[in-house]
């Protein structure tokens, strides 16, 4: 009568071992098909911009509306600039700026802020036409530079600007940017 009940128990708790062996790896299973479909599902966040309609971002590209508001936003921060507030300038841009770009252009700025701090020349930048290029990430901007020595503006140039993104994840930051040299006209009538 024991060794039958003996192995009346150890039929049970088999039994349950397998059971419990069987719903782990459904577990495992389910667990697997949500990791695949999370990572291969675009993911999308919705912006409510001040100006616009809601902006959505997702992991399959870069918006041409994000793109250009982005744009918007840092060719005026990066080229509006007084000798006051320098310092939260480079930050800000610093900001946006890529993790692998961080050095090249922290170096350029800090050259930028060492050559105005002390001075009295400030800049301004009055955005006229913008070229938006999602595939390249890049972003062409054209407006009038305006330079500021004390109280009076001492230049007011039409100059173009380019600017250069990664899209990583949900993120978009800039990897570099710099004025666009006008092109030499070749031959011709003058």
């Amino acid at each position: 009568m024991e060794f039958s009940y003996q192995h009346a128990q150890s039929q049970r708790i088999l039994r349950q071992r397998n059971m419990l062996g069987v719903t782990a790896l459904v577990l495992a299973g389910i667990v697997a098909l949500l990791l695949l479909f999370s990572v291969t599902r675009s993911r999308e966040i919705v912006l409510q911009p001040v100006l616009r309609s809601p902006l959505t971002l997702s992991s399959a590209g870069v918006s041409r509306e994000y793109l250009e508001l982005m744009t918007r936003d840092t060719a005026i921060l990066t080229l509006d600039r007084s000798p006051g507030s320098l310092d939260y300038w480079m930050k800000s841009v610093l900001e946006i700026v890529s993790p692998r770009a961080q050095g090249k252009i922290k170096a350029d700025l800090l050259e930028i802020v060492n050559e105005q701090r002390g001075s009295s020349i400030s800049q301004y930048f009055q955005i006229q036409s913008m070229e938006i290029d999602t595939q390249n990430l890049r972003s062409t901007v054209t407006g009038k530079l305006n330079t500021v020595v004390g109280q009076k503006v001492v230049s007011s140039d039409i100059r173009t600007f380019q600017f250069t993104w990664e899209y990583s994840g949900l993120s978009l930051k800039l990897i570099g940017f710099g004025m666009v040299q006008p092109e030499k006209k070749k031959g011709g009538l003058s």
